[in-house]
């Protein structure tokens, strides 16, 4: 039987992706769920293509428009967030691709988990607000989480065949972004536009500017810890600016394992998906005489304070991932309309880490309560620096 997936997220980079892969593998996979924030053009396109059972548009203002254009296809159509909850619980599902931005991403999967569906997950930030809830909740149902962020993916993969061995530590690697080595002084006066041109990686643009701060890379490490049940102490960052070596397990008798190929996206969408067999595929192939020097330098937690926030708040827990999660979120987005400035983010982040209670042993309630008293906190110094 075909598994039967549904896409969190499917006009975004990563969902769109994954329709490709699915489209290629069209024997193993059929899409049974479709859901987008606001573009209801390409998610009616989608839909026409793939013939979801069913597809979610949460503008709701965007609804008649969707209903319309698919009203002569065997299609359920719904809007809201609240329908995300409905659709991920479908018994016509196997498997859960997060691939929504941000805090909004959390709600669905915890649902999802319930629901008893694996999770194919790439909406980090689910594990980065609510990675203790997350992580419990998933073994109380039996519902396994597989990594779609190529760092985590390459952990994943290089631990497959090593349950009985004890990792001493994994090295995340990081591109370094658009503006690795440059001081603070340049990035006082940075665009918008410099941000959002990763060197080697076409993502969203929330996702694209974390990159830029380190913050991805940061959330990337809280994100590992409730993944691979680590400490701090064991995950480390090495920026490598080829992205060739997505990233590597060190093991108790030292011998490092790494999961090497060109930067693409689509490998471990499809490594999730059809787990825990690799499916065959025509994506460019790595040579090695392509890339004669691979090059590797510390991070600079100077100049990125992101990255050293998350650590700090991975030493903390409670709800301090929370705070840091939903105040670079209204950073991020401010600094996309041009706002505030690129060192501005780490500001905002870190005064709201200074002014929000902090909680340590979280409800969901209190997650809740987090995110929304963060945002309008954050929303409020950004209003003042405007």
């Amino acid at each position: 039987m075909k598994k039967r997936v549904a896409i969190l997220g499917s006009t975004g980079s990563i969902g769109t992706q994954a329709l490709e892969v699915i489209e290629a593998n069209s024997e193993v996979f059929s899409v049974s769920v479709l859901t987008a924030g606001s573009n209801a053009d390409l998610l009616i396109k989608q839909a026409v293509k793939f013939l979801p059972d069913e597809v979610v548009i949460c503008d709701r203002s965007q609804f008649e428009k969707v209903k319309s254009a698919l009203s002569s296809f065997p299609i359920k159509v719904y809007d809201g967030e609240e329908a995300l909850i409905s659709v991920v619980e479908s018994d016509s599902v196997n498997i859960v691709l997060t691939a929504m931005v941000g805090y909004a991403g959390l709600l669905p999967t915890i649902h999802a988990i319930k629901a008893g569906k694996h999770i194919a997950l790439a909406n980090k930030e689910t594990l980065v607000v609510a990675g203790e809830l997350i992580t419990a909740l998933a073994r109380k149902h039996q519902v396994n989480i597989y990594p779609v962020d190529s760092e985590h993916s390459a952990i994943f993969q290089c631990l497959a065949g090593e349950e009985n061995n004890r990792i001493e530590k994994i090295i995340l690697t990081a591109s370094g972004g658009p503006f690795r080595g440059k001081d603070r002084a340049f990035l006082a006066d940075v665009t918008k536009a410099q941000a959002l041109r990763h060197p080697n990686w076409s993502m969203g643009a929330k996702i694209t500017i974390d990159s830029a701060t380190l913050m991805n890379k940061g959330l990337e490490v809280i994100e590992a810890k409730w993944l691979f049940d680590l400490t701090a102490s064991q995950i480390d960052v090495i920026v490598h600016p080829q992205s060739i070596i997505h990233s590597l397990v060190q093991f108790e008798d030292g011998s490092l394992k790494a999961q090497m190929g060109l930067p693409d996206m689509k490998l471990p969408i499809q490594y999730a998906l059809h787990y825990p067999t690799r499916l065959k595929s025509t994506f460019p192939r790595f040579n090695f005489t392509d890339y004669p020097s691979l090059t590797f330098e510390k991070p600079d937690l100077e100049t990125f304070r992101n990255l050293g926030i998350a650590y700090d708040v991975l030493e903390k827990g409670g709800n301090a991932a929370c705070i840091v999660n939903a105040a670079n979120e209204i950073a991020v987005e401010a600094f996309l309309h041009d706002k505030i400035g690129f060192l501005d983010i780490s500001d905002v982040i870190v005064d709201s880490l200074s002014k929000i209670a902090y909680i340590g042993n979280p409800s969901y309630s209190d997650y809740v309560e987090t995110n929304e008293v963060t945002r309008r906190f954050a929303s409020e110094m950004i209003q003042v620096k405007v």
